[in-house]
């Protein structure tokens, strides 16, 4: 890790990356020795994927990245068997310097700077990890070949003999060599129009000769070729719009991350425009966050971090053993003197799409089931006629590119429905980027959805906050008119209310401050509405004193840190909030009540469910609760049951959703790795639930 919808117009044609091998080199134990070049397509990545499998690509910006801020993500689906290709835009080679200074291990003797020597022993580093998450030993070789990238230039493609369905590309772009600071020649000065192309860095043992630049649309044409190439049904990426830090203003992140999560939004869309559905799979988009988890309560158990940092300690070299025979280096030093980073290594975080209110109930036993495919909005719907035992159909893109990652629901007094989410707005100009919050809804319960509705945003531009806004929380009242809640780029809560005209009125600051989740709403048997936002140490709340009043608070709950996700769901006269234990991943649940004229709601004492270990949201449906467990696939328990998961087996993207139904039936859903919606109906133990694709493959 170096310390250091609407008009967006793609020049380049981009054609298919095809395999053309240029130098093929083999890798075993790092020793690179001449082999016989394949020609044409390298069918050795193309393998059968079974029906549940799917198949991932990750966008980084640097070596390591993925380790730091996707892991165990990563592992756990090498471990499963799906295929999974890494993409590193940059070559990650800093200052050059391949030295330990870590607070407990520090190298006695610093060497020379060589960045491209620096760059390869990453590259070893990363090729040994991977090599040991997917095979258990790190020395399993690879094959290394050149290939022409999409647009111009070429890429080092790298592919496991053991395993040939896990490959690295290698773009080998110059970094920025600064984690914040001002740096033109940088995917940053790139994407700004400060540089007209960025030079590469290559590594040492590259078998890329050529020295190409890449402009702007040849990097978006890159990632847009890759994808096409390998057709993912999952893309993970890093967080576009990380924010700054509310007292220096310096962004939370490293600016590479950024602006790669950036070009990998343009990356995507091209790939989603350019190539028809047939001719490729539906996709899910899922975003990390990055540095901003050093400052938050750590997500995963003891066990799940160690084994993380384990892999973290091969990249970096951690024994100094000559594993790989390479006059570079066997890894990332700086990471082997200082494995855990600060404070990352023992967190997992999405930036986006980590909240569960993407299924609703419209009229009575119909569900609905919202997520975001191929930057669209897609439905499913399950009809009315034999209530749970009803077919499922979808899923339906609604119209309207640039949809965000994750989606959130209202349902409205007469049953009909509302989706609510962000949008990325690319403009004609760099300093256009901006997310907006938009919604569609039904005119008359059970029918089509109406037309995306902007409802803006409350950032003044991208600069001051780098359009680092949450996903929005509604709220329909009585009448049927929605009021839509945003946590913005300063931590804080903003609301806009619509009026009887269904224009909505300016947004209303509510405070709050270190606000961290998305906020979620429930309102109570008394009808009072309920807000919370989880911040880095508790939970804050704001309730209506009495139904149709204006929301008062935020009043503190007293609850102990959360990993910061929470769930709300309507009990008795009060709402019941679900989060996970900080170091554990245990789901937690307290009750909070509200008490007019107090200083702060009654809390009841925090209870907990399921087994150690898991992390993100949960979806939560009566008694029956989802969510991932220690294995990553996703799990249930009951409240108040036995403390451990009922595992699948299988792994997904986002959170997991519930739903319990008028009939007292129990349904949670999940979006696979496969892009599909999988979902499970329990009666009567919540604990027996069976999970299955909600529409049957053809």
């Amino acid at each position: 890790m170096p310390v250091s919808r609407r008009r967006f117009l793609l020049s380049t044609v981009v054609p298919m990356l095809t395999i053309g091998l240029t130098g093929a080199l083999a890798v075993a134990s790092g020793q690179q020795t001449a082999a016989e070049a394949v020609p044409g397509t390298d069918s050795s990545t193309a393998l059968p994927v079974s029906a549940t499998a799917g198949s991932v690509v990750q966008i980084v910006a640097h070596p390591d990245d993925d380790l730091f801020f996707m892991n165990p993500d990563v592992s756990r689906s090498l471990a499963a068997g799906t295929p999974l290709t890494t993409l590193y835009l940059t070559s990650g080679e800093a200052d050059g310097v391949n030295q330990a200074v870590g607070p407990h291990t520090k190298d006695p003797v610093q060497p020379p700077s060589d960045r491209s020597h620096y760059a390869e022993a990453r590259q070893n580093g990363i090729r040994s990890a991977y090599a040991q998450m997917a095979t258990g030993d790190r020395t399993s070789p690879w094959r290394r070949t050149v290939i022409p990238a999409a647009g111009g230039g070429r890429a080092e493609l790298d592919v496991l003999v053991a395993k040939p369905h896990v490959n690295l590309v290698w773009l080998q772009l110059r970094e920025a060599r600064a984690a914040v600071s001002d740096s033109p020649n940088s995917l940053r000065g790139l994407w700004n129009g400060r540089i007209p192309a960025l030079v590469p860095q290559l590594a040492a043992g590259t078998p890329v000769t050529q020295q190409p630049t890449f402009t702007k649309d040849q990097v978006i044409a890159a990632i847009s070729g890759v994808l096409e190439r390998y057709k993912p049904t999952t893309i993970r990426m890093q967080d576009p719009t990380p924010g700054r830090h509310v007292d220096s203003g310096r962004l939370t992140d490293h600016q590479d991350h950024m602006y790669a999560a950036r070009f990998a939004q343009a990356g995507i869309a091209s790939y989603a425009a350019r190539v028809p559905f047939g001719q490729r799979p539906r996709f899910t988009v899922q975003s990390y966050l990055g540095y901003l988890n050093g400052k938050l309560p750590h997500t995963l158990d003891p066990q799940t971090a160690a084994a993380k940092v384990g892999y973290l300690k091969t990249y970096g070299w951690h024994d100094r053993r000559n594993h790989c025979g390479s006059p570079s280096g066997c890894g990332d030093r700086k990471v082997g003197g200082y494995p855990t980073g600060p404070n990352w290594a023992q967190s997992l975080r999405y930036a986006r799409g980590d909240h569960s209110s993407w299924l609703v109930q419209g009229t009575t036993g119909r569900l609905y089931a919202f997520a975001v495919l191929d930057g669209q909005m897609a439905v499913w719907n399950r009809g009315a006629g034999t209530g749970p035992g009803a077919a499922w159909q979808g899923p339906v893109l609604l119209p309207g590119t640039g949809i965000d990652p994750g989606a959130t629901t209202a349902r409205l007094p007469d049953g009909s429905v509302a989706v609510l989410a962000t949008r990325t707005v690319f403009g004609d100009r760099p300093g256009d980027y901006r997310r907006e919050i938009v919604y569609a809804a039904q005119s008359v319960p059970g029918g089509p959805f109406g037309a995306w509705v902007p409802l803006g945003t409350p950032e003044t531009g991208d600069g001051p906050g780098t359009s680092q806004i949450s996903a929005p929380s509604a709220v329909s009242g009585p009448d049927g008119l929605l009021t839509v809640y945003v946590r913005d780029s300063r931590r804080s809560l903003l609301a806009r209310t619509q009026d009887p005209s269904g224009a909505f009125g300016a947004w209303q600051h509510l405070g709050g401050a270190d606000l961290q989740s998305d906020p979620v709403t429930a309102t109570d048997s008394a009808g009072r509405r309920h807000v919370y936002a989880a911040t880095t140490r508790s939970v804050v709340a704001w309730i209506q004193p009495a139904p149709g009043a204006p929301l008062a608070g935020p009043f503190p709950t007293g609850l102990p840190a959360t990993t910061v996700p929470l769930t709300a769901a309507p009990e008795g006269a009060g709402v019941r909030l679900y989060f996970r234990r900080p170091d554990s991943g245990v789901v937690r649940t307290a009750v909070v009540t509200a008490a007019p004229g107090a200083a702060k709601p009654a809390v009841s004492s925090v209870t907990e469910s399921g087994g150690r270990a898991g992390y993100g949201a949960v979806g939560v449906a009566g008694r029956l609760i989802a969510g991932r467990a220690g294995s990553g696939t996703v799990g249930t328990t009951g409240l108040g049951g036995p403390p451990a998961w009922t595992e699948s087996q299988m792994l997904y993207a986002g959170a997991p959703a519930g739903i319990q139904e008028q009939g007292g039936a129990l349904t949670a859903a999940v979006l696979g790795l496969d892009a599909e919606l999988h979902v499970a109906t329990s009666l009567p133990s919540p604990t027996r639930a069976v999970w299955h694709r909600a529409v049957p493959s053809a």
